[in-house]
């Protein structure tokens, strides 16, 4: 039963060799899909290109479905899988800082990763700045140290917050995935039209 101890099955060098391939792949399907690309992504953004928004959501459906079958077949203890804690407040200014960043920069901080790996200078000044936004986060912290830990709700998910079974929220939330992604693609082409996207 998973989550699989990957560390006891292939030592630790093994497991630094596994995640630097699956790494190396993310990387390379990323920038074959031109999600290295800035302009591709901040397409999304003004409702021309919304193939990064139609990949996002596709993975995480998908992701929600595979995880949670695996989980009613016995073949996932889904209580050892980490989720991130929640903060509420925290979380909320932090998506905000970091979607303000996607908008000006034009990338995420996988997708600048990608294109900086592959020599593009509006990425490599965008990991540059996220490094030093990094430092500076690090060494400031403590002056909103009772923020940053306010609102703790721990492990939540969204069938606990609801109170809803498991099965009732992933068909949910797939049902409204497919709409939202329907009503994005009307909406482009309806300010658009059928031109290629990018």
């Amino acid at each position: 039963m998973g989550p699989l101890e990957l560390t006891a099955m292939v030592g630790e060098v093994g497991a630094w060799i596994v995640y630097l391939l699956i790494g190396f792949a993310f990387g390379f399907i990323l920038e074959s899909a031109g999600f290295g690309d800035s302009r591709r992504l901040a397409a999304q953004f003004y409702w021309r290109d919304l193939s990064v928004m139609q990949v996002m959501f596709t993975g995480i459906m998908v992701a929600m479905v595979l995880i949670f079958w695996a989980t009613a077949l016995g073949w996932l203890d889904y209580e050892e899988v980490w989720v991130n804690p929640t903060y509420v407040w925290p979380g909320i200014v932090g998506g905000l800082i970091m979607g303000a960043g996607f908008i000006f920069g034009g990338f995420c901080p996988g997708t600048s990763l990608v294109g900086a790996a592959t020599l593009k200078l509006d990425a490599i000044w965008f990991v540059a700045g996220a490094a030093v936004g990094i430092h500076g986060f690090g060494e400031t912290v403590a002056l909103f140290n009772d923020f940053w830990h306010s609102s703790f709700l721990g492990r939540l998910t969204l069938q606990d917050w609801l109170g809803l079974p498991t099965g009732v929220v992933v068909l949910g939330l797939v049902s409204i995935g497919i709409v939202v992604l329907w009503a994005a693609e009307l909406l482009r082409r309806r300010l658009y039209g059928d031109a290629d996207e990018g």
